[in-house]
């Protein structure tokens, strides 16, 4: 994983690298590539949820090719950014020597929520929009 010159790198980290960590990936990729690389992975990595690729795909961002990846294969990686969408990603976050920023924000776990197959999906709607207007104001703020 070669950074490209030009642009800043990103690295989501959630717990199980399964929904929001992969939809911050997917969406940055897709609506900032110009500026920022971004990867994901999780402190206990599972699987990606299927509704999270249904949640990008309503975005035309294709995420289903995506594999749940340990922070451990990141080890030793530079990364400008680190940023944990989670607090127990947060409180088991390994440190990662020469970024320049490490930040919390987080969001509800869509694979958590119960209910009608519409409403799953609603709330995996409502966390990736969440996620999306997030990373339009950290990319404002981070020229």
């Amino acid at each position: 994983m070669k950074k490209p010159a030009n642009k800043e790198s990103i690295l989501f980290v959630c717990t199980h690298n399964s929904a929001r960590s992969q939809m911050a990936e997917g969406l940055v990729n897709a609506f900032f590539k110009d500026r920022f690389e971004a990867y994901s992975g999780g402190t206990k990595p599972s699987a990606v949820n299927p509704r999270a690729v249904k949640a990008l795909a309503e975005l035309d961002i294709d995420i289903s090719k995506n594999k749940a990846k340990n922070l451990k294969q990141f080890q030793g990686k530079k990364f400008d950014y680190i940023v944990t969408l989670c607090w127990s990603a947060k409180e088991e976050c390994p440190y990662f020597p020469g970024a320049k920023e490490y930040i919390h924000e987080g969001f509800e776990n869509p694979s958590e929520f119960r209910g009608t197959e519409n409403e799953i999906m609603a709330g995996f709607r409502r966390v990736r929009d969440e996620l999306r207007e997030w990373l339009r104001i950290f990319a404002s703020e981070h020229r």
